[in-house]
């Protein structure tokens, strides 16, 4: 096997420009794969890492439809889902955290300043549901829920609308609606959300103090919750159905008067998305490597050609069939194994490039490049076995006689 190897390294190295442009070929498709692969796995990180912003354990009870006159209002407008429920909630089994929710709309004013912004009412533990951290001051607490305290948490958009850049907004009251509000912390910088909605031009206030001091309202519209692990999402999804049709003593023919949702829905869709593109540009690359397989075996053909009287020669001082195979099937796999490295090493350096200017993450694992080398060498192999057995078939005299 060595003397077959040094042969075939020989012959390559007579040829020298016309194998480097050959393995060129594999190293683009290969640089591809690598880089698709690499860009891919980024795409799921940044997937996982704004599914997780948003609390991948995160349940959310929303109040049912209500029916008046006849009409049939929609999803959010029953009054059924009240504080009680949500209190409720808290004693299933493998449930964290618990944040009931109320939403309205209201003009908010700072001397001369105004601005129209969602109001949300929430709980304490919203913070700790979505893993929203503060950008300055704190969050209300259960004791402020508890005294339906008129304090509030704004976004940094309504910080950056409602008060000068030079203004500390922590401390100062601002006015909602027709009551003034202590303004005690500015959330962390959010972005849209997954729906286009900027999550940063919002205030948040005690759920209690926007029922009663907002809306005179003293039913929820959703509550939002999270488990202790992913594992439990299902069962405690199931379990707070259970407790709901039981609370709200809905018969088993009737539906539900709310609706349990997790962010089942969210991941699976961002994942099936990427998944698409992934599989996209791997065809695109595949494609790459097929070129690439196409010009192993021309080159292998023109080779066989070229080399006729060598391999008639061989074959005549007493060179087996499987020698003159073996040579060619060496060539062809130490072709395409060697773009294959070099296409590992540019599609690593073109995933980094694209990194820094484009700032889109990418993300390696050995196993990609082991197996992208591997590929090539298949792919050197599958399409060098034609011209190889194409040698082998050589007839030695008439290969004698070839001029």
């Amino acid at each position: 096997m060595t003397t077959v190897i040094r042969c075939a390294v020989s012959a390559l190295r007579r040829n020298g420009m016309r194998s480097v442009l050959c393995a060129i070929s594999l190293t683009i498709g290969v640089a591809a794969v690598i880089t698709i692969a690499g860009l891919g796995r980024g795409a799921r990180a940044v997937v996982e890492e704004q599914v997780s912003a948003a609390g991948t354990n995160m349940i959310i009870v929303s109040a049912g439809n209500r029916t008046s006159g006849g009409v049939r209002l929609g999803m959010g407008s029953s009054s059924r889902l009240v504080n009680a429920d949500a209190e409720a909630m808290r004693g299933i089994r493998g449930v964290a955290y618990v944040s009931p929710g109320v939403r309205t709309r209201q003009q908010l004013i700072n001397g001369s300043r105004n601005w129209s912004a969602n109001v949300e009412g929430v709980g304490a533990d919203l913070p700790l549901i979505r893993h929203w951290p503060m950008l300055s001051g704190s969050f209300f607490g259960p004791a402020e829920v508890q005294a339906a305290a008129e304090v509030c948490v704004i976004g940094v958009a309504v910080r950056d609308t409602l008060f000068d850049p030079s203004v500390n907004p922590i401390g100062r009251t601002i006015r909602i609606g027709i009551q003034l509000f202590r303004v005690i912390g500015v959330l962390a910088p959010k972005g849209h959300s997954a729906g286009g909605q900027d999550q940063d031009d919002a205030v948040f206030v005690p759920y209690t103090t926007a029922q009663k001091k907002l809306m005179g309202v003293t039913y929820l519209r959703n509550v939002s919750l999270s488990t202790r692990s992913l594992d439990e999402i299902a069962r405690v999804a199931d379990d707070i159905r259970y407790l709901l049709r039981l609370r709200h003593e809905i018969g088993p023919a009737d539906p539900d008067d709310f609706r349990v949702r997790t962010l089942d829905e969210i991941v699976a869709l961002r994942t099936r998305t990427t998944r698409t593109m992934t599989a996209l540009l791997a065809g695109v690359a595949a494609v790459s490597l097929f070129v690439g397989g196409i010009g192993v075996m021309n080159i292998m053909l023109v080779s066989v050609t070229e080399r006729t009287r060598e391999i008639g020669l061989r074959l005549s001082v007493g060179a087996r069939t499987r020698d003159v195979l073996s040579q060619f099937l060496v060539e062809a796999l130490l072709l395409s194994a060697g773009g294959g490295i070099c296409g590992v090493l540019a599609g690593y350096g073109l995933a980094k490039s694209l990194t820094v200017l484009l700032s889109w993450p990418t993300e390696f694992v050995p196993a990609t490049a082991l197996m992208a080398i591997g590929f090539s060498a298949a792919v050197g192999v599958i399409f060098g076995w034609y011209p190889a057995m194409r040698a082998a078939r050589v007839d030695p005299i008439d290969a004698l006689r070839y001029e």
